[in-house]
């Protein structure tokens, strides 16, 4: 096991970073993780490429861990778009129900996938400012819906949707979670989603090129394996012919994973698992209550829930349009890495948030106040 504090001295970046909504400088175990990994590729010692294949399954394992789906039922990705490509082009027809306001990775592989190919119509559900609520979705949710999409944490936001309550209002249709924005810091029920994507880029600190696609039993029946390499059959290789997907995850690859990368993820799975997902929610939280107890000290308006149920690691800072430039240059001023967008600022604190970086976040807040 790792205690919090081991757990917490594994944050390398310098003081003022609250942006791990973005992207998560990679912990100290992911960088010494891949520097072996990388030794072994630049050595390519005598079976050592070969062994590298097994990090494919220790990762898979890693995933099974934190999410409650069976290996067999993982699949490596990329990235977190790359996944939802693979679930929406999947789908065989009807509608899929989801917000509009979503990040794009989610709305933009819904409507490729209509446009390409003529089986599923997207169809936006009404949200209160870009909250998707399990009401929302009994509400609209209609017959021919087949799916229905989600962010786990909506990126602008910063709101954690109930993914238990909208799996009790949908019934049997697949749902379908993009849970980027909170997998490894949020203790959610994914095993009442039917298909699970993630990147390890942001609050996992693996790096870019590293996530996952999991896959329920009902998702791996009705989905469609449209973009299935050679890798995706149930052949280690498939020469001089060209044989059908696998019946399996596994169908929805398309080549050979980066297994440096599949380590690197492993390795951050693995340090979670080791701390627990409910001993970092809980730091993350205590965090934001700072933040926001900052926020309140120097009358900045928070455009996110306060409500610890309804949050994960982000804040929305939301103050008058003629202060925002002052809000933003505050925090430039003072080292304070934050998401800068036309109507607010979006802070994002983890468990290694330390006082320092607090310290400096109220330096800027105080600049900003003496000014607007």
């Amino acid at each position: 096991m790792t205690t919090m504090d081991e757990f917490a001295a594994g944050f390398r970046e310098e003081p003022g970073y609250l942006d791990y909504g973005r992207v998560g400088p990679l912990s100290a175990t992911v960088v010494a993780e891949s520097a072996g990994q990388n030794e072994i590729v630049a050595k390519g010692r005598f079976g050592s490429i070969e062994g590298m294949r097994r990090e494919d399954q220790r990762m898979r394992d890693a995933v099974a861990g934190l999410t409650g789906f069976p290996a067999d039922q993982i699949v490596f990705q990329p990235n977190t778009s790359t996944g939802l490509m693979h679930a929406m082009f999947g789908l065989t027809g009807g509608e899929l129900l989801l917000s509009a306001a979503e990040f794009p990775s989610v709305t933009f592989a819904a409507v490729r996938a209509a446009q390409a190919m003529h089986v599923i119509t997207p169809t936006w559900l009404e949200t209160d400012h870009g909250r998707v609520t399990p009401g929302q979705i009994r509400d609209q949710v209609g017959a021919n819906t087949a799916a229905v999409a989600v962010s786990l944490v909506d990126s602008r936001t910063g709101y954690l949707a109930d993914i238990d309550g909208i799996r009790q209002v949908i019934g049997d249709r697949l749902l379908i979670v993009d849970a980027i924005q909170g997998f490894g810091i949020v203790d959610a029920p994914y095993e009442v989603a039917d298909v699970v994507v993630a990147g390890g880029q942001k609050w996992l600190r693996s790096g870019w090129g590293t996530g996952f696609l999991a896959l329920s039993a009902r998702a791996l029946d009705h989905l469609t394996p449209v973009f299935s390499g050679f890798t995706g059959t149930d052949r280690p290789e498939s020469w001089d012919e060209v044989i059908d997907p696998a019946s399996g995850a596994r169908a929805f690859t398309v080549s050979n994973p980066d297994c440096v990368a599949e380590a690197r993820f492993a390795a951050a799975l693995e340090e979670v698992a080791s701390v627990g997902v409910a001993e970092i929610n809980a730091a993350v939280s205590e965090n934001v209550e700072h933040v926001l107890d900052l926020a309140d000290e120097f009358g900045i308006p928070v455009a996110s829930s306060r409500n610890a149920a309804e949050r994960a690691g982000m804040v929305v800072l939301e103050p008058l349009q003629e202060r925002l430039t002052v809000l933003s240059a505050s925090l430039f001023n003072h080292g304070v890495t934050a998401t800068n967008r036309d109507t607010n600022v979006r802070i994002s604190a983890h468990a290694g948030t330390n006082n320092d970086t607090l310290e400096m976040l109220r330096a800027a807040f105080t600049s900003y106040a003496s000014v607007a």
